[in-house]
């Protein structure tokens, strides 16, 4: 026990859209050429991620192949499938994540003997949760997905206390419960995590997860409740108190991630880190200097947090249409919030951002922030940015999800408080 624990992402490929987003009528448009296209904004773009069962195991480094599930963009639109997070906050707060982004699973189990789960790695948030065997009969979200039944566990201890997560489409309501947990390799006991028991919207009943596992900082975790993390750390079953996640840049690539537990992975960056201290505690929130489009200074300095479970580039809807109007090209679908390139012959025409995040400049190209999607033979680029804002005094917030964390290989420093920069390979 203890050391680096990694937990991989399997061969990504880029299938044909599935049915939840077919059949939605947003997720059908004509394109100029009159064709009808299976490739919506982001209902495309996005995926969700889901391990198979088979585990290999060489050198003491768990690894875990995924297979790749695309998800339904247009839940978040119409249900709004977005978390608060912050314990006590109000309903009507604007939210700054989105489940539907990007799910990436993991296999974890609770209880002895295991009960097992698919939950999101999500640095966002800092709960676990996963559905309860004691749900009601109306509850489809829950009857779809695994049940924890702590009737069925030697190791299960009652706390009972309420719990409630607020989103866009209601709250997730359920209660308090303690048991043995395990991610991995790693095992750790008395784990307090909730049993969710109401799941608001559908867009949990389509979702590929049971549950949601937070990598986040204990500040934001609601009632206060270790997150599991921290508690790995402090039992000595994760040595180091880092983690790290790879996201692969190639579709094709018989590897599509890792994340890593307790260390880094050399395998998957090139250089060395740019550290910059986390400035709130709770996301994991940094400060970015400037910003520069072409070259061209376009931003002084502003706050942004490093997130996992959102695919794109998140930044004030402000920002965002002064940026656009610079990116040569793109076209507003109309209603959507999101952007599509007509002419994909325009990407080498668009302008490279340069984030500059502790003296250091961080480069994304056109070809970073522009994601080709082709289904049933169709084409279409799509810009991987949309508008978010967040109110004072969480924001204005820019948020870095995949588009960022792709290209760069990054660095939890829970330990020293700080994110790590790399160029991925």
């Amino acid at each position: 026990r203890g050391g680096n624990r990694r937990i991989s992402r399997g061969g990504l490929e880029w299938p044909s859209l599935t049915l939840e987003c077919l059949r939605h009528r947003r997720c059908r448009r004509t394109t100029q050429q009159g064709r009808r296209s299976a490739a919506p904004m982001l209902c495309a773009s996005l995926v969700s991620l889901a391990y198979s069962p088979q585990v290999q195991e060489t050198s003491g480094i768990l690894r875990i192949p995924l297979s790749v599930n695309y998800t339904a963009r247009f839940l978040q639109r119409h249900n709004g499938l977005m978390a608060a997070r912050l314990g006590d906050v109000n309903e009507d707060e604007i939210p700054i994540h989105d489940y539907q982004d990007a799910q990436y699973y993991g296999p974890l189990s609770i209880g002895t003997p295991p009960q097992s789960f698919e939950v999101v790695f999500d640095t966002g948030s800092s709960n676990l949760w996963v559905p309860s065997k004691k749900c009601s009969l109306l509850n489809i979200a829950c009857r779809l997905h695994n049940k924890y039944d702590s009737t069925l566990s030697s190791t299960y201890t009652k706390n009972g206390s309420p719990l409630a997560i607020q989103y866009g489409s209601g709250s997730l309501s359920g209660f308090v419960s303690s048991d043995t947990v395990t991610l991995g390799d790693v095992t750790v006991k008395d784990v307090l995590f909730a049993e969710a028991v109401k799941e608001p919207g559908i867009a949990f009943v389509a979702a590929h997860f049971d549950g949601i596992l937070g990598f986040g900082f204990p500040t934001i975790a609601v009632n206060g409740i270790p997150p599991f993390f921290q508690q790995a750390v402090a039992s000595g079953a994760v040595k180091e108190p880092v983690f790290a996640f790879y996201l692969a840049k190639d579709a094709s690539a018989p590897s599509g991630g890792e994340l890593t537990l307790g260390g880094v992975d050399p395998a998957h960056y090139t250089g060395v880190f740019t550290y910059t201290p986390v400035t709130i505690p709770g996301y994991w929130q940094f400060t970015v200097d400037s910003l520069q489009v072409g070259g061209a200074p376009f931003s002084g300095a502003f706050k942004a947090i490093a997130d996992t479970g959102t695919s794109l580039l998140a930044l004030p809807k402000a920002d965002l249409g002064i940026l656009i109007a610079k990116l040569p090209g793109v076209k507003e679908l109309p209603g959507t919030g999101e952007y599509l390139i007509p002419d994909c012959t325009k990407i080498a025409e668009m302008p490279s951002l340069t984030l500059t995040i502790a003296g250091k400049p961080f480069e994304l190209t056109a070809d970073d922030y522009v994601l080709k999607v082709t289904a049933q033979g169709v084409t279409e680029c799509l810009l991987g940015m949309v508008g978010i804002d967040v109110p004072p005094p969480r924001g204005p917030l820019w948020i870095l999800g995949d588009v960022f964390l792709r290209k760069y290989y990054t660095k939890f420093d829970y330990g020293n408080q700080r994110l790590g920069f790399a160029t991925a390979k």
